[in-house]
């Protein structure tokens, strides 16, 4: 059982009728159809099938088949009407040349050929032979696409036989006939998709990103009425961003380089700051507690934050013979430090501790940390510390 494909030669034809050849609940198999399938990297058409939304189009064994919103109201051997939804048939058909077109710019202006590709709904992926790509190699293929879309260079369809086809761009393994889209003069490719009439309809090209996948570099790119609503949000963030620091666009690099600097300068003042109040407010703490029976002074921290205990665990673990305790709510957390001539192991004993009232943590000698279920388990474990340690 087959379905002729429509869209084969002419992915511009949105209404059709056929006759169904098997239904069964919401899937339903026709003689014809115009809807195409998930297949090739390319996501399935959506559309009307008699007057039931088609909501997954999909290609097995069996031919198309349409799954339907809900149970197919038709009967084997009865015709019915379909149409395709325009605006997301198009759509793929732009971003689908328009991989073509990049395809074979990037190979042709890189040496960088395509190993894989995918079309999503928001944007579109190819990975090419190269692991790495400049800016100025991919502006450079930009630009060339961009000046082949306003060429409106003929893109055609035809059916040729495997053993004769010649100049493709990625030879193909299939035999028999082969459906082969061209781009006049830039491009050859076996494929089954849909595909515009000419590359004006690609209409604007936008690479987006270039990154690393494994030992590829994968091409973030858009096309047509995606790539034109990207560019503005892109440029929309970008100008609120230059409203909310009263600068032009075009000073945004400079301005926000100059503040990330600030930033950075301040961040390490602020840390050289909270280091001396944490070896100030140690030394406080150290010199106001008695030294148990072992001569180790226990200082003992309540905080509303982790970052603040930790600055005092280690300002407390650099004195002689000293101990930090120090909790926090909020993740319920308990910090435990010890000085190298403290006899203390603060991994060693704070870890069963944590293990035996619900937690989890670790650390190493000096200084260890972890989180319990609630407030209770808190005071239970900082009770054990505060007392002479076992373990240690």
């Amino acid at each position: 059982m087959t379905t002729e494909r429509l869209y084969f030669t002419d992915a511009y034809a949105t209404e059709f009728s056929g006759k169904v050849l098997s239904v069964e609940n919401q899937r339903v198999v026709l003689d014809r159809t115009a809807f195409y399938p998930t297949s090739g990297g390319q996501q399935f058409d959506t559309g009307v099938l008699g007057g039931v939304h088609v909501v997954d189009v999909i290609d097995d064994e069996s031919g198309i088949v349409h799954v339907l919103e809900s149970a197919a109201p038709m009967a084997q051997g009865s015709d019915v009407s379909g149409a395709v939804g325009w605006p997301r048939r198009f759509d793929h058909m732009q971003q689908h040349t328009g991989q073509h077109l990049l395809s074979a710019l990037f190979e042709d202006l890189c040496g960088a050929a395509t190993v894989s590709v995918h079309f999503g709904a928001d944007s579109c992926t190819l990975d090419v032979n190269a692991e790495s790509l400049s800016t100025a190699a991919v502006v450079r293929v930009e630009e060339r696409a961009n000046a082949v879309v306003a060429e409106n260079r003929v893109v055609a369809v035809s059916f040729e036989d495997a053993a004769s086809a010649a100049g493709l761009r990625k030879p193909s393994d299939r035999a028999g006939e082969l459906r082969v889209v061209s781009i006049e003069g830039i491009d050859r490719s076996a494929c089954g998709g849909t595909h515009v009439r000419a590359t004006g309809e690609i209409g604007a090209v936008l690479v987006r990103k270039i990154e690393k996948y494994k030992k590829l570099s994968r091409v973030e790119f858009l096309c047509g009425s995606r790539a034109t609503r990207q560019a503005r949000s892109d440029f929309d963030a970008l100008g609120n961003l230059a409203a909310t620091l009263t600068a032009g666009i075009a000073e945004l690099p400079r301005l926000v380089a100059t503040q990330a600097d600030a930033v950075r300068s301040l961040e390490s003042e602020r840390k050289k700051l909270t280091e001396a109040l944490a070896t100030f407010r140690a030394r406080e703490s150290y010199d106001a507690a008695m030294p148990d029976a072992d001569g180790v002074r226990r200082v003992v921290v309540q905080s509303a934050s982790a970052d603040e205990l930790r600055a005092l665990a280690l300002a407390v673990a650099a004195l002689p013979r000293a101990a930090f305790i120090g909790t926090c709510d909020s993740p319920p957390t308990v910090m435990f430090a010890a000085s190298d001539d403290s006899g203390v192991d603060a991994g060693a004993v704070l870890k069963p501790l944590l293990a035996e009232h619900g937690g989890r943590g670790g650390g190493n000698a000096k200084i260890a940390q972890g989180t319990v279920p609630d407030a209770a388990a808190i005071q239970a474990v900082a009770r054990t510390l505060r007392g002479p340690p076992t373990g240690a």
